[in-house]
């Protein structure tokens, strides 16, 4: 990629972080909106059972699921299977 590419990739990229960083403007979330009724927080215990025990529970579940439905290890290459490393032949 030449100087002229990565320029302009390097300004279209800041061009659009900087759009998106003005689009989003998070002053405009301290006031309320009509019907806003936001719930109790959540606790330590709770933020890390939701997000670090569920998905690495949900991980192993499925992890677990896939190694025990694995048929490919009842598969056997005929093939492979007959040939020999050692010569039979005597000089």
């Amino acid at each position: 990629m030449d100087k002229k590419n990565a320029l302009r990739a390097g300004a279209l990229a800041a061009g659009t972080t900087l759009m998106m960083l003005l689009m989003s403007s998070p002053a405009l979330a301290l006031t309320r909106d009509d019907g806003d009724d936001p719930g109790t927080g959540l606790s330590v215990i709770e933020t890390l059972g939701l997000y670090v025990l569920a998905p690495v529970g949900l991980f192993v579940i499925i992890a677990a699921l896939v190694m025990v439905l694995d048929k490919s290890h009842q598969k056997k290459d005929p093939t492979s299977s007959n040939i020999r490393t050692k010569a039979d032949a005597k000089a």
